[in-house]
This record gives structure tokens, C-alpha cells and sequence, in this order.
């Protein structure tokens, strides 16, 4: 469920519980404790120009998510991170699925890519920048057949492969 609104909320822009509750099959009460409790983890926020009495707006703040290197976090902000990332990861996986099994009948619209580097950390800083700005060189398409399409970038080096030496017999 905490996966799930502020997704739709990033696609929606602005919504009420109520709204929320129909689009995920869930209770106005339960999308509301989620609703509040990820207004406490600052993943949202209430839109107080739209709400009033009970009813409250709510918009993501989440819309494209980039932590770059160094950002000042405090202990608990970096929990929410790391929380938020644990949501969505399954998220993430479902979507590789879905690519390979429906790839055939995608009919070119699923695409994968996976490839490995070896870079330095400039490198890296200047990927993610180039990387950032491709997107939105593709930002908003109007065409009137043009679909949203999930798209993720992890970059972390990968684990050292370690080996160990047999023990020597003596």
C-alpha cells in the first residue's frame, strides 16, 4: 500500500483518500493511516490549499527520485530512504518479469538492457548526470500514442568476487 500511493500519486498528481481508496481497491480508513504515516516520512505532502474539514489532499513528493552523493540526511530521513527503497524494489523486480514475459507480445515496447563498467567516480557522476539529462530530452512526449514506460538506473560498484585459497595440508 505504501508503494502503491505514492505511485499513484505520481501519476495523478493530487488525490484524496477516497480517490486513492477506489484506484487500489482498498478502505477510505486504511488509505488514510497510510496516506498520514507517509506524510510523517515526508514521502508526501497534504495539499491545504484543496483540503478541508476531513477531507485531505494529498500530493508525491517522489515524482523522480535521485539521491546524488553526499546529500545531507538526517538518521531518520535516511530509514525513510531506505524503507521507501525496499517498497519499491519489489516493485522494480515485478517489472524485469513482466519485460521478459511479455516480450514477444510487447511488440517492441518492452526493452532490456544490462551492462557493467568500469569507471571511476567522476565517471559515475558524469554517467548519472548524461543519464538524467537523456530523460528528459524525452520528457513529456505529446504524441497521442505515446505510453508511460517505467524506467530504473542502479549504479553501485559491484561485489568483489573473492576466492578462497584451499587450506594447506601438512
Amino acid at each position: 500500500m505504501r508503494r502503491d500511493i505514492p505511485t499513484y500519486l505520481g501519476k495523478h498528481g493530487e488525490a484524496n483518500s477516497t480517490s486513492v481508496a477506489q484506484a487500489l481497491g482498498e478502505s477510505t480508513g486504511t488509505t488514510s493511516y497510510h496516506l498520514r504515516k507517509l506524510a510523517e516520512l515526508g514521502l508526501i505532502t497534504e495539499v491545504a490549499e484543496r483540503s478541508a474539514g476531513r477531507e485531505r489532499w494529498w500530493r508525491s513528493l517522489m515524482t523522480n527520485i535521485y539521491t546524488p552523493p553526499g546529500i545531507p540526511m538526517s538518521p531518520d530521513e535516511r530509514e525513510a530512504a531506505l524503507q521507501i527503497g525496499v517498497l519499491k524494489m519489489s516493485h522494480d523486480l515485478n517489472l524485469v518479469v513482466r519485460a521478459y514475459a511479455g516480450y514477444d507480445e510487447a511488440e517492441g515496447w518492452n526493452q532490456t538492457y544490462r551492462s557493467g563498467l568500469t569507471l571511476t567516480k567522476e565517471q559515475v557522476k558524469d554517467f548519472v548526470e548524461d543519464y538524467r539529462a537523456l530523460l528528459w530530452k524525452y520528457h513529456n512526449s505529446d504524441s497521442p500514442d505515446a505510453r508511460d514506460m517505467a524506467i530504473r538506473l542502479v549504479v553501485l560498484p559491484e561485489e568483489e568476487l573473492t576466492t578462497q585459497k584451499p587450506a594447506k595440508s601438512g
